[in-house]
């Protein structure tokens, strides 16, 4: 069985949770404490040099790591890839958008708002990341004008990267009602078979 190491407020950690689910591939659940920095502690960087959650063991020793990487191996020779080489490319396209463009930008400020409360004391970096947030969610308003999803009019994995995140942005100061394309999107989104939220414990649906 899959082992999964996450940190449960993480939208990079949820992406796993939710797609592992959707995939009804049963897994192990280990919360990870961030802010305890259990990532650095030995025995964590054995997993992953880098100390980042998440981490896939998918078999005992073999770990694999950085979100969007794993969903592309869990996505392998399914529709929620392509094997046609431009939809491949549009979906690792709005992958690299979502992690240099919009994620960070996007977590950030949640993170400082909502997981450790400390507003005031982030108040510049929080504004210089919503500057950069909201262009992303911009250039996102702006595809959505005329697809109901990110590739192929059907839900893949870029979906999954780029709701993370995003559907969970109001915790960090923005306003998705400026972005009605993006929160009919969002709708679609949790209509998909099998979808979790982002606080809810997925080992309970896989038995």
């Amino acid at each position: 069985m899959y082992r999964l190491y996450s940190f449960p407020p993480s939208g990079n950690c949820y992406k796993l949770r939710l797609f592992l689910t959707q995939l009804q591939i049963p897994f192990e659940l280990v919360s990870v404490n961030l802010l305890n920095q259990e990532t650095y502690l030995p025995e964590f960087l054995q997993k992953n040099p880098n100390g980042k959650v998440p981490v896939l063991e998918i078999e005992p020793d073999v770990f694999l790591t950085e979100s969007n990487s794993i969903l592309i191996y869990l996505a392998e020779e399914t529709d929620f890839f392509s094997r046609d080489r431009l939809e491949r490319n549009q979906i690792l396209k709005w992958l690299f958008f979502e992690q240099f463009s919009l994620g960070a930008n996007l977590s950030r400020p949640r993170f400082w708002i909502t997981v450790v409360k400390q507003a005031e004391q982030f108040a510049p970096l929080i504004a210089y990341h919503q500057r950069l947030g909201n262009a992303g969610l911009g250039v996102m308003e702006q595809h959505l004008t005329t697809h109901s999803f990110f590739v192929g009019e059907r839900y893949t994995i870029a979906d999954i990267a780029l709701y993370s995140y995003t559907h969970v942005a109001h915790e960090g100061g923005y306003d998705l009602s400026k972005f009605p394309n993006i929160q009919e999107w969002c709708d679609r989104v949790q209509s998909q078979p099998n979808h979790i939220r982002i606080d809810q414990n997925s080992r309970s649906l896989l038995g």
